[in-house]
């Protein structure tokens, strides 16, 4: 259950949407600038992770000769080295703890920022947020799977990585989203 840049616009969107129906939040701005508090939060966490498997490869690539000479497993090694790393670039592994993590440090943005009021336990917003992070992407296989379905069934063939399959699909996969209430 790993974030990517592409999925984080459509978190981000369902946790404002997810915190305006709890009924726990009063939106002082609106939708938006909720939801463009937690791209940040997010953006900035995927980021550390980008960098951090960027650090990893150049360790793995500085190594090749020695990681073949050994017939060490290199997703297994690659895995070790990120987890051994992963501390010093601020990066949490554990899905489940991450996840929290970021619930906490949106929920910090959104009352700095003053952009929601609530009268509950902070504990109770929290999870309204790990609930959308975590319920998105549970769904989100399941939103690709009928997208692909969906380009699939079209009697003309659209290539993947080609502009017209990437318009397509982003524009399929916004109607699903739509139609299931998370945009």
């Amino acid at each position: 259950m790993k974030v990517s840049l592409k999925t984080i616009p459509h978190i981000s969107n369902k946790i404002a949407i997810d915190l305006n129906k709890s009924g726990a939040v009063k939106m002082t701005k609106g939708l938006e600038p909720v939801a463009n508090e937690a791209h940040k939060v997010l953006e900035e966490n995927v980021k550390q992770e980008m960098a951090l498997e960027e650090k990893v490869n150049e360790i793995c690539d500085d190594n090749e000769e020695e990681i073949e000479f050994m017939l060490a497993d290199e997703r297994q090694l690659f895995f070790m080295i990120k987890k051994k790393l992963a501390p010093e670039f601020g990066v949490i592994l554990n899905y489940e703890e991450r996840f929290s993590d970021l619930a906490h440090k949106i929920l910090d943005e959104l009352y700095e920022e003053d952009l929601i009021h609530f009268d509950v336990s902070e504990n109770r917003i929290k999870n309204i947020i790990y609930n959308a992070i975590t319920s998105f992407l549970a769904d989100n296989s399941e939103i690709e799977d009928a997208v692909m379905d969906k380009i699939r069934s079209y009697k003309r063939k659209f290539i993947p990585g080609t502009d017209e399959f990437e318009i397509l699909h982003e524009k399929l996969y916004r109607e699903e989203l739509t139609k299931r209430g998370m945009e």
